[in-house]
């Protein structure tokens, strides 16, 4: 439980319970009892709980919601949900914009908070049939939609960061166990969510039909917990003032770099590196560590495939078990949404504890370097290995959607075959490709990026989200493929991409913390060039 240790104040006597006091055994009242933990992480985690189980509560059902109650066909209830999904992750660079440069973390969080409940209402309002005709319904669902989008968007690079900010700098150990708290708090809140909901949305009926409004309503009221929660705990927040923010700085440099080239190529002698022309405004500080950043983005260029393969468990999975049978025969069956955030929990100490050590000891050379099991080279394996499991899993899609179509073609057979439960396999390996893709990839730019270029290289992984559903979106619109050559579609051209990849990643040469020596000691030597307005 969260709480403040009470101590006997020497003036008055009393017991007292104050964020502001210090005792003689947490040290200060706002620390965990007994702990370096601040009491504020509490109220930062519960909101976290609180606002995935919103986001995603309402993200599994938002393709029925498209299919049954709005009525649109499949291919346009996918691009919906994929324009919705990168919406929510182009607004990252907003939120962090608007933290960093104005407002601050905790004023961008409630502010944008707020934006997020209304957006929820709206939404919820929206599904109710009685409100208006199927044009102000889908009026609303779209306007609902974009807020929600800005606000899960908007808040997502801040409260994590928010959280981190709340430790002081010699509680390492215990910042790490908070990041790891935290996370278990997004996937217990998924987890819980993808069950919960779906289930409102068919057990419960209202309005003669599902209940889409319910479904959307209580999503909608966790997130009213969660902006509540999260403000409950503002007298006991450490607030960093807005320090600019780095990626813009970044924008800058390289606009400047690219501009001041095509002013004065043809008159000055030419320079090692493009970057380099923006030496006459930006320290040579800035311009090494973007140098080391663009390494990084040169290799996530590949990856929104990946996304755009996982994605499609909100869109065409649930369009697909939609056609499947769900006769359960007495069997407890836990809803096909739920299981990647089951999977990750159950998978994520698997590979960390048995699957990477034993990969270890293999010895594979996966880089250009002599260096072949060193703690540098090892995140580039599992990056592949995961997205060579996305192929699998979609391969395994292809073979029983092609299965359902072709081979029984001219026969007349009962409708919805295949059980439902033949999308296990396809889950497991999705999820496994999910454990060493994505936690692998962010601690490999964690660990080649300078200090202060981590959330540059924070908004580029999270812009590969955000390509990936625009893929899908392109593909499901536009193509008008059969739904087996979609999936073969997709499987070869992660299959491509994986080669490619492979191939990038063999010719990487990872960066050792020692070699960011000599951009650390020009910025403490060279002065930053004063500023001059172009």
């Amino acid at each position: 439980a969260c709480g403040t240790c009470g101590y006997l104040s020497p003036d008055s006597g009393s017991i007292r319970s104050r964020s502001n006091l210090y005792s003689e055994d947490c040290g200060s009242s706002s620390k965990l009892c007994g702990t370096n933990y601040p009491t504020s992480i509490c109220f930062i985690v519960v909101n976290e709980f609180c606002e995935r189980f919103s986001y995603y509560g309402m993200k599994a059902v938002l393709t029925l919601y498209f299919l049954t109650y709005l009525k649109w066909d499949k291919d346009l209830s996918t691009a919906v949900y994929h324009a919705f999904s990168s919406l929510c992750y182009f607004t990252p660079i907003l939120g962090a914009v608007i933290a960093d440069s104005w407002l601050g973390k905790f004023k961008t969080i409630v502010y944008l908070s707020i934006i997020y409940v209304i957006g929820h209402v709206v939404k919820s309002v929206g599904a109710i049939p009685t409100v208006g005709n199927t044009d102000v319904h889908i009026a609303l669902s779209m306007i609902g939609l974009i807020l929600i989008a800005f606000g899960t968007g908007g808040i997502k690079p801040c409260v994590s960061a928010f959280g981190g900010d709340q430790f002081d700098e010699e509680n390492v150990k215990e910042r790490q166990k908070f990041f790891s708290i935290f996370y278990m708090s997004i996937n217990a809140g998924s987890l819980l969510s993808t069950l919960i909901t779906p289930i409102l949305r068919g057990d419960v009926q209202c309005f003669g039909g599902d209940c889409y409004a319910l479904a959307f309503g209580v999503p909608a009221a966790l997130m009213v917990v969660a902006l509540v929660v999260f403000i409950s705990g503002s007298g006991l927040y450490k607030r960093n003032p807005p320090e600019g923010n780095v990626l813009l700085e970044v924008c800058r440099c390289i606009g400047f770099a690219i501009k001041n080239r095509w002013r004065r190529s043809k008159y000055d002698p030419d320079r090692k590196h493009w970057l380099d022309w923006a030496e006459e405004k930006y320290s040579k500080c800035l311009i090494q560590e973007i140098k080391m950043v663009l390494r990084v983005l040169l290799l996530y260029i590949p990856l929104p495939m990946f996304w755009a393969l996982f994605d499609q468990q909100g869109s065409r999975w649930t369009i697909q078990a939609a056609r499947m049978n769900m006769a359960f025969v007495s069997l407890i069956f836990l809803p096909p949404q739920m299981l990647n955030a089951l999977l990750i929990l159950v998978f994520v100490p698997i590979f960390d504890l048995i699957i990477y050590p034993l990969v270890g000891l293999c010895r594979i050379k996966i880089t250009y370097s002599e260096v072949q099991c060193s703690l540098g080279s090892k995140p580039c394996s599992p990056l592949d290995l995961g997205l060579l499991d996305f192929g699998a899993s979609y391969t395994v899609m292809l073979i029983k959607e092609a299965d359902s179509v072709v081979p029984h073609k001219m026969e007349d057979v009962k409708a919805n075959d295949i059980h439902i439960a033949f999308q296990i396999p396809q889950y497991a390996l999705m999820t496994a490709g999910e454990v060493m893709f994505s936690i692998t990839g962010l601690e490999f730019s964690y660990s080649q990026a300078p200090a202060n270029m981590k959330s540059v290289l924070q908004a580029g992984w999270l812009l590969t989200v955000a390509f990936g559903n625009v893929i899908v979106l392109i593909v499901a619109e536009g193509a008008g493929l059969e739904q087996w050559i979609e999936f073969l579609l997709f499987a070869c051209l992660l299959l491509g991409v994986c080669i490619i990849f492979s191939i990038m990643a063999h010719f990487y040469t990872y960066v050792d913390p020692d070699q960011m020596v000599n951009s650390w000691f020009l910025c403490k030597v060279l002065p930053r060039p004063v500023r001059t307005v172009m």
